[in-house]
């Protein structure tokens, strides 16, 4: 039975528009149940490599359950998308090389997450796709400052399992993936089952390519490590480098403390994409049917050719004062340079009143 409205609202074109489509049986709404096959190949089409959707309910996305439902209030089901980078330009020691690459798959991602999101909601759902690239709520920093967690998503859906590095390892694609999630307000025919076998070979070959030890072989993480020293142009190490500039008394104080091509790489980062310093666990990692081949077939020229560039490379590494990762990277790297920074972690200590 149709609402009750006012008279003037009644009249209004629109609306007499839109309640002739429904006498006539022209807007008989969106379908309950959203078919799989359906929505596979509009994710495909769309641009992504793989696709799969998973129930909010689903017991490995309790904690998630709060946050999708406040950024789209009557989700029912996560949509999970992978999407393949050039495995040779995420192994390129070139930081602009491998940069680039992360970036414009980002890119991807996201124009096709907006494309999937626009298809179902021409379709009468409401749907809604976050972020597929860096957090973007720092109005909750320092709490989550992301809508939802792709990598836990993607597992969720059978897209891959989560590796020793902490990216999400693709049966068929390995490490090299970036992941986008779109949120839609309906059930799906058939959801992604979780793989029953984890991809990860078991080669440690991520422990011995993090050039600050963030990654242990008995599967401990050092995520601020990690976070410390691959993300130095992002909003920790912006924060940090920041306060470096207060700090210094003067220009020539300044260049004392910042390294010209310190200075150039933060201009950078803040003129276009921020590069990461280090995606090394992911460009070293075989596993994956369509990576696993080079490896198999001569382990010695893929440590050679894949591993030793980017463990030979020399570049400073950021480290916390005290850290083990400041232990690591000047016992395990002697000759990559270790600098001090407090990583934009905590507040500076308040100078004494004079």
């Amino acid at each position: 039975m149709e609402p009750r409205l006012p008279a003037k609202l009644a009249a209004h074109p629109s609306v007499r528009a839109l309640l002739a489509r429904r006498t006539a049986g022209d807007d008989t709404g969106p379908p309950a149940v959203i078919d799989a096959a359906w929505l596979r190949e509009l994710c495909l089409t769309a641009g992504a490599d793989d696709a799969a959707a998973v129930s909010l309910d689903h017991p490995d996305l309790a904690g998630e359950r709060e946050h999708a439902l406040a950024a789209l209030p009557g989700t029912r089901t996560l949509i999970a998308m992978a999407f393949r980078m050039n495995r040779d330009n995420c192994r390129s020691p070139a930081r602009s090389v491998a940069n680039q690459e992360f970036h414009q798959t980002d890119e991807q991602a996201n124009h096709t997450a907006r494309a999937v999101t626009r298809a179902l909601q021409d379709a009468g759902h409401r749907a809604l796709n976050p972020s597929a690239a860096f957090p973007q709520e720092m109005d909750r920093f320092p709490g989550r400052i992301w809508v939802v967690a792709h990598k836990t998503v993607a597992v969720a859906a059978g897209l891959g399992v989560m590796g020793l590095h902490r990216n999400v390892i693709h049966p068929k694609f390995g490490s090299f993936v970036l992941l986008a999630t779109v949120l839609v307000d309906a059930e799906v025919s058939a959801y992604g089952q979780a793989l029953d076998y984890n991809p990860c070979i078991d080669c440690k070959l991520c422990v011995a390519a993090c050039p600050v030890g963030a990654i242990d072989k008995d599967g401990a993480f050092d995520g601020l490590a990690c976070a410390t020293h691959n993300y130095r142009e992002f909003m920790s190490g912006f924060t940090d480098w920041v306060q470096t500039v207060a700090d210094s008394e003067d220009a020539a104080d300044y260049r004392s403390r910042v390294t010209d091509s310190e200075s150039a790489s933060m201009w950078q980062s803040l003129s276009s994409p921020p590069g990461y310093k280090s995606g090394y666990c992911l460009a070293v990692c075989p596993a994956g049917e369509d990576v696993l081949g080079p490896y198999l077939d001569d382990r010695k020229n893929f440590m050679d050719t894949v591993l030793r560039p980017l463990q030979n490379k020399t570049e400073t590494l950021y480290v916390l004062p005290g850290s083990h990762a400041q232990e690591y990277a000047r016992r395990r790297f002697p000759h990559k340079p270790v600098k001090e920074v407090t990583g934009g972690w905590q507040p500076p200590a308040r100078r004494p009143s004079p």
